[in-house]
């Protein structure tokens, strides 16, 4: 999907774009203090917001602020402040395994978010360039793979917590759009026998009550193997399975990179394809885009141009 695909004005012209890492944020309650880089363009004011959450992987880097470049780059040129997390999950860390929530911490990476919200005024401060640009009514959350489950339960999705049996609730209501890419479905008989017994979180997950609006992207040739016997449709169950406003990007022949959304020229990308990048920076951008900004004509843009492709790269449905 070449720029040349979409109207010349769709997108407009990349700006130039600022980086800095790490931002420290203090967590007192957590194994160690949270540390997020922040990427956002070199100028204009009341910047919308995307948090993005990494997912795990065997690079020791892309699992951590420093990951998902692609991603990153793009929609900070495009108008966005975008915020990337180091979870307690990264391999960067190497906790001790026996400490608290690991190894995926699904709890710790919802909350990391949520107190990135609550430290916006810090990380102003922290980046002086970014002071009083934010808009902060306009914040969206975005993640790939386990990021995928993390931005599911800040939209609404619930699941019991193994530990204590309790219902876990950590939707985020300052969140007012999200993107989920590969994300995790459903549990129960969805899961391998080694995901339901290492991975025991998965099991309940919930959907019902993910009432934010959201993207899913998935791609149809992500089987995911080592999580679910379902194959790739599994990926689409939080479309499926939650209620409307929601919309689904399948991507065709896509694997769980997603063409390689994790980073540049990574080796765990199986299906590393620019066109299909560039198809999901464009297609999310314009989702958000327009959810955060009713009215915008980008969304619609995007679809349409997606449609009309000779060969398109996949395709869009809508609840």
């Amino acid at each position: 999907m070449s720029e040349s695909t979409y109207p010349a004005d769709a997108f407009g012209s990349p700006t130039p774009v600022l980086s800095v890492s790490p931002v420290a944020l203090s967590a007192p309650d957590r194994a160690v203090d949270l540390e997020v880089r922040v990427s956002a363009p070199m100028s204009g004011g009341d910047l919308p917001v995307i948090l993005l959450s990494h997912g795990q992987g065997y690079s020791n880097h892309l699992s951590s602020l420093n990951g998902y470049a692609p991603l990153a780059d793009f929609w900070a040129a495009h108008g966005f402040v975008v915020i990337q997390p180091t979870h307690l999950s990264s391999r960067t860390l190497s906790l001790d395994p026996d400490t608290p929530g690991a190894p995926l911490y699904w709890r710790s990476r919802a909350e990391d978010m949520t107190r990135i919200l609550d430290q916006l005024d810090v990380i102003e401060a922290a980046v002086p360039q970014l002071l009083g640009r934010l808009d902060r009514s306009k914040i969206a959350v975005a993640g790939h793979s386990m990021g995928g489950h993390t931005v599911s339960l800040l939209l609404g999705a619930r699941l019991t917590d193994p530990h204590d049996g309790t219902e876990a609730n950590l939707a985020e209501p300052r969140i007012r759009a999200g993107v989920l890419l590969a994300a995790p479905g459903r549990g129960g008989d969805a899961l391998t026998a080694s995901a339901a017994e290492n991975l025991s979180f998965f099991l309940t997950t919930d959907f019902s009550k993910m009432t934010t609006p959201a993207l899913v992207v998935a791609g149809d040739k992500d089987d995911s193997a080592h999580l679910t016997v379902l194959g790739s449709d599994w990926h689409a169950d939080p479309y499926h399975l939650s209620p409307g406003p929601k919309s689904l990007f399948t991507l065709y022949d896509a694997e769980h990179g997603l063409g390689g959304v994790a980073g540049y020229d990574v080796a765990e990308t199986t299906d590393e394809n620019p066109e299909r990048v560039s198809a999901v920076q464009r297609l999310t951008w314009a989702y958000l885009r327009t959810e955060l900004y009713p009215g915008d004509a980008a969304w619609q843009a995007a679809r349409d141009a997606l449609t009309a492709a000779p060969t398109p790269l996949g395709r869009v449905e809508s609840k």
